[in-house]
């Protein structure tokens, strides 16, 4: 009982879009109307510079962390904490509060993975930045850090974890099609150029 309480409150958590909240606080259009249309940190970067887009990062990746912090301080363990990081990631994706138009869950995972497995969240961070500078795709290094995140948890922390997550890793593989597709057509930005 107490378990499906801290899902349902990592669900709304993860439902509070930083980058819709933050962009109307800051006046600027609602980011999924401008931009790529994905209200996330990178599209903020966009329209709203590194400032806003940092606070964004920080609030969502905070949203998929905390709600695991505090159900692990009430005994929740295994597979019923991932199902609450799982729930705080959809939350972003599928947020009550703004129509289910969310973003791709990558800042919210990160958090939620922190609040399972600090090593396995440190090897996703690492796992993205060196992806990034070596091809300069931030997608590409987004998909590589999530694609290995279940091998990292096999290897490095509790097994009990890795279905919900192998479901979240799908769904954010899914939400980057467009992603995939233009890296396939060598059309998709760079780090550091404009779309």
């Amino acid at each position: 009982m107490a378990a499906l309480l801290f899902i349902i409150l990592a669900y709304l958590v993860g439902s509070l879009n930083f980058a819709i909240i933050c962009c109307k606080i800051a006046g600027l259009p609602d980011p999924r109307q401008q931009g790529s249309g994905n209200p996330g940190a990178t599209n903020v970067l966009r329209i709203g510079g590194k400032k806003l887009a940092a606070i964004v990062m920080l609030g969502d990746a905070l949203k998929g962390l905390l709600p695991v912090l505090i159900a692990r301080a009430f005994d929740v363990q295994g597979f019923e904490l991932s199902i609450v990081a799982m729930a705080a990631v959809l939350g972003h994706m599928y947020p009550i509060f703004f129509r289910f138009q969310g973003g791709k869950g990558i800042a919210t995972i990160l958090g939620a993975i922190f609040g399972l497995s600090w090593i396995v969240g440190s090897l996703v961070v690492l796992t993205w930045a060196l992806i990034a500078t070596i091809f300069r795709y931030s997608s590409l290094a987004s998909l590589c850090s999530i694609i290995l995140l279940p091998i990292y948890l096999l290897l490095f922390s509790d097994a009990s974890y890795i279905a919900p997550m192998i479901i979240i890793m799908m769904m954010i593989v899914y939400r980057h099609r467009n992603n995939i597709q233009r890296l396939i057509n060598q059309t998709e930005p760079k780090i550091g150029r404009k779309k």
